[in-house]
């Protein structure tokens, strides 16, 4: 695996926090601290992400007088439709 060193600031008030952080999470070890970071923060992206879908799918079925209860007919309505061609 290749690395580079990259330099980021922390407010000096966020610096006890960081060291913490880093010793709890990284063993003491800053670079294994970010990685680790990474993946909470990709875990995190990924779960708005859906959420934002989520609720884009209720605001169409909303806008259809349709609810969560309606999909799997949906479906199976879309589903024979298709099989059917």
């Amino acid at each position: 695996m290749s690395t580079k060193t990259i330099g980021f600031a922390v407010a000096d008030e966020d610096r006890a926090l960081l060291n913490e952080l880093v010793d709890y999470f990284g063993d003491g070890n800053r670079s294994a601290y970010l990685r680790a970071t990474l993946r909470v923060m990709a875990s995190v992206k990924l779960a708005e992400e859906l959420r934002e879908a989520q609720a884009y799918g209720q605001r169409k079925l909303a806008e259809q007088n349709l609810t969560l209860e309606d999909i799997p007919a949906i479906t199976k309505r879309i589903l024979k439709a298709r099989d059917s061609t």
